[in-house]
């Protein structure tokens, strides 16, 4: 990415800005957390192509808070105790909604079965679209971008808009590698399991627990 300025192209973000955020970013993504663990959890009792279908959704969910710190709207949900509560609510709501979803299941990924014999399973678009709408709809993902963003904005620069535009981008293209690695190999210990008898029903089991207690942690949270 590159900004006109004067006679000259520059980068967007300095080398040592860059590297300073991407050490942070990646840190802050592989510290355990509710994306990981929905992640591995969906590895496990989906399979690994399921596992990086989730994870890539949760990571591009990061574009949508990106845009929201760069409009500006996260600072006016931040002042906003309702617009909070609202999300807050949304966003605990469809955690338990897909760990329901998952304690309902007869059972996840045989080893040998094939995508058109798992009639009622996921497709890997559509779990792709629950990561991207469960990392959106997270009001702390929000905040956090907000507060995370900005400390890596060299205002010296100029455009602090193209830098926080940047910044995003970035954060979601390490986020994205991080969750497919975490989603592959979590989807290879899940096959070893469904492999197998009704190890595939327990690690729907699990899986649900991971995402009711998350749904269930936000909804109480403050």
């Amino acid at each position: 990415m590159y900004l006109l300025a004067g006679s000259y192209h520059r980068c967007v973000l300095a080398p040592e800005q860059l590297l300073a955020f991407l050490v942070a970013a990646v840190v802050v993504t592989a510290t355990p957390g509710p994306d990981n663990l929905m992640v591995l959890a969906v590895g496990m009792s989906r399979g690994r192509r399921h596992g990086i279908a989730f994870g890539l959704g949760c990571a591009l969910g990061c574009l949508s808070h990106t845009a929201l710190a760069v409009a500006g709207v996260s600072a006016l949900l931040a002042a906003s105790p309702l617009a909070f509560t609202v999300l807050r609510v949304a966003g605990g709501a469809y955690l338990v909604w897909l760990g329901v979803q998952a304690l309902r299941s007869r059972g996840s990924v045989r080893v040998g079965e094939s995508e058109s014999s798992r009639a009622g399973e996921p497709t890997l678009a559509g779990l792709f679209l629950r990561g991207v709408v469960a990392n959106a709809i997270n009001p702390k993902v929000v905040l956090f971008f907000l507060s995370f963003l900005p400390q890596f904005v060299a205002t010296d620069r100029g455009d602090v808009p193209a830098q926080m535009a940047a910044l995003g981008i970035v954060f979601t293209l390490q986020a994205a590698l991080l969750f497919g690695l975490l989603g592959f190999f979590a989807g290879h210990v899940g096959q070893w399991f469904t492999a197998r008898p009704r190890a595939g029903l327990w690690l729907d089991r699990i899986a649900g627990t991971v995402f009711v207690g998350l749904g269930v942690r936000l909804l109480a949270s403050r």
